[in-house]
């Protein structure tokens, strides 16, 4: 026969639970204890409003009282107060919160209580050694009440003289809680939490300069806006309140870019506005910028599970009672309910930005180097994002001049469509570095854009993928002729041996440490002797490792190099025709061992065939370092790629002078 029961809750066991675990920093008691203090001043003027309480509502603020020598805390309200029944029904019994019926009865009245849990009250315990609650109902014939507690089990509740309604709360704070008694840490954690409650909460008095100090006034000072900007209709607000408002969030912040007010009540409940940074510094990029408020009262700043990644990179407010916590209010809850407001946002702040595009689109490109880390970053994170965001987002080139993707297209489809049908976007990332190339290409009719921020390496990667017959190019990847081809190119015709000759010639005169790839090629007597590339798959692979890409193999290879030399240009000829006069040519290599023969006999004839090509290579390379025009043409080369530095910039300026003599 199955045996039913109820399952008990040890109380000499549940303090330390509250004290210890409860709630993720201990700094949160005064939160809860003062949005309770809230939710009874708001069920008291919702008590009026239906006519339910006919009394003088009198003085509705919350006070914050603190006596720093007796280590006291006190949080009074003029709410609706507790009969001792009530007190016995949702102090006494742990997590049985009033909020969740009296939101029943007076929905209509009542829309922003805070507590749901019950538990919040308890969160007295991890700062004090004893609590007190004084009560005095609004019920017409009660008692005032008072419930004492020490953290253990046991109570007292009794009879007390409170004469007016509502309910104080008394912490007498705990040794290991001092730092609670200090008046500004009290002041800092109010500003922190209690900023934009509903209900004006006091603590201390204003104060003036007066003979060469400050001294108090008889003004109260309020700590909070009952009415933050978020909660009004966004067509009561002009720009300077927006402006204001972000300047009260962030008194030390550039002014912003522009913003978005939230405001929807189905199907659910969110209000708030974000702004948009300047982003243009990028490596000052500050995240936890949005602050998550449950009707006006503060819970977090990680609003990593309600926005996606790249939009905690705004800055703002987000309120809403429907987004789900945790128990103790620290921290999210994942739910299907947060996944939608997720999209709701994504989608408000594409909307704002496609409309920018459509009608301010001056004020769009205005503002696009300090927009684009942002919507780049969106793009590559979030395909839905990604799918709005083609409609808005630009491309710029390196003379300032903005497109939409499509317009692009149209723009440089004609020069720019290679001999396979694909459509080459060349690009670079630091125009100045890159002056030479890019005007190589502008002499060619090509039109360059400019990709210079930092997550541009995987942005093209990820444009490749998503525009059809389209390639990337940086525009110093290869040479002019090369990046955009129109048809296929004959290949320069060499012998092996000259072409190891030309690879070990030029690797004698530059830098140790890299890897070179050195090719010849017909690139016409104009063109420049020598050009240093870095191929394209190789190079934008690094930046993305280097970026957390995923893509450590390529981050840990050594650079490389392609080096083209011209074998056209007069110089390149000049240096070719006296390496064939000064150096002996390799002659023929001694024969291969037969596949049979035995394997000492293969190893001889390999060191033989080997000692011939050292030979060879050593006079080659004697030859090289010897010859000023050829370090002076590599040199050149290094020069405009930014790879000549320290003795070898001295040798090849001293060089210069000699050569000018």
């Amino acid at each position: 026969m199955a045996n039913k029961g109820q399952i008990g809750v040890t109380t000499e066991n549940i303090f330390p639970v509250i004290k210890q675990f409860l709630y993720s920093d201990h700094e949160i008691f005064l939160r809860e204890l003062v949005a309770n203090a809230v939710d009874a001043t708001q069920k008291m003027k919702a008590l009026a409003a239906s006519g339910d309480c006919k009394e003088e509502l009198g003085d509705l603020k919350v006070h914050i009282e603190l006596d720093e020598k007796a280590k006291t805390l006190r949080i009074i309200d003029n709410g609706i107060g507790m009969t001792e029944e009530e007190v016995d029904k949702y102090i006494n019994q742990i997590a049985f919160s009033s909020a969740g019926e009296f939101l029943e009865k007076y929905k209509d009245q009542i829309q922003n209580i805070i507590g749901h849990f019950g538990l919040g009250f308890y969160s007295a315990f991890m700062v004090s050694k004893k609590v007190t609650i004084e009560t005095l109902s609004w019920k017409e014939g009660a008692k005032a009440v008072k419930w004492t507690c020490d953290g253990s089990p046991e109570y007292t509740m009794e009879d007390c003289d409170k004469a007016d309604r509502g309910t104080v709360i008394t912490l007498y704070l705990d040794d290991d809680s001092s730092e609670y008694s200090e008046k500004s840490r009290i002041e800092s954690l109010l500003q922190k939490y209690c900023k934009f409650m509903p209900v004006p909460i006091v603590f201390g008095k204003e104060q003036e300069w007066k003979d060469g100090k400050y001294v108090d006034t008889d003004k109260d000072k309020v700590i909070n806006s009952v009415e933050p900007l978020w909660t009004k209709a966004p067509s009561e607000l002009k720009d300077e309140d927006y402006l204001g408002f972000y300047r009260t969030l962030f008194p030390m912040n550039e002014e912003p870019l522009f913003w978005i007010h939230l405001n929807v009540d189905y199907p659910f409940n969110l209000t708030g506005i974000l702004y948009f940074p300047k982003l243009k510094d990028r490596v000052a990029v500050e995240r936890n910028k949005i602050s998550l408020y449950c009707n006006q009262m503060f819970v977090t700043d990680h609003v990593d599970n309600i926005v996606p990644d790249f939009m905690t990179l705004l800055h703002g407010v987000i309120d809403s009672p429907d987004i789900p916590l945790n128990v103790s209010r620290s921290y999210l809850q994942s739910d299907a309910a947060v996944k939608k407001i997720s999209t709701y946002i994504t989608k408000k702040v594409a909307d704002r930005l496609e409309g920018i595009f459509k009608d301010e689109r001056e004020q769009l490109e205005a503002k696009w180097d300090n927009l684009k880390l942002f919507i780049e970053y969106g793009m590559l994170s979030d395909e839905k994002f990604f799918e709005r965001a083609q409609k808005f987002a630009l491309l710029k080139n390196v003379d300032g001049k903005y497109f939409s993707f499509d317009e692009y297209k149209e723009a440089v489809k004609d020069a720019q469509t290679d001999k396979d049908k694909k459509l080459v976007y060349l690009y670079a990332t630091k125009a100045d570095d890159q002056y030479a190339y890019i005007q190589a290409a502008k002499d060619k009719g090509y039109d360059v854009l400019l990709m210079d921020c930092e997550l541009d390496a995987h942005y093209v990667n990820l444009l490749e993928q998503k525009l059809t017959d389209t390639r990337f190019a940086r525009v110093d990847s290869d040479a002019v002729e090369n990046l955009i081809p129109k048809e296929d190119k004959v290949k320069l015709e060499m012998k092996e041996d000259e072409r190891y000759d030309l690879e070990n010639m030029f690797k004698a005169v530059l830098p140790e440490g890299n890897d070179y790839f050195v090719q010849g090629d017909n690139l016409g007597a104009e063109s420049a002797p020598v050009l240093i590339t870095q191929n394209e798959f190789i190079r934008r692979y690094r930046e993305m490792s280097a970026l957390g890409g995923g893509m450590n193999f390529y981050g840990e290879m050594p650079k490389s190099y392609n080096i083209t030399v011209n074998m056209e240009n007069p110089l390149v000829a000049q240096i070719w025709a006296s390496k064939q006069a000064d150096v002996k040519p390799q002659g023929e290599l001694p024969a291969e061992a037969p596949s049979d023969a035995p394997e000492e006999e293969k190893t001889k004839a390999r060191e033989a065939r080997e000692a011939v090509r050292k030979a060879h290579r050593a006079d080659v390379e004697a030859f090289a370092r010897e010859n000023d025009l050829l370090h002076q043409i590599a040199d050149l080369a290094l020069l405009s790629n930014g790879m000549l530095k320290g003795k070898a910039l001295s040798d090849f300026i001293a060089r210069s002078y000699a050569i000018m003599k």
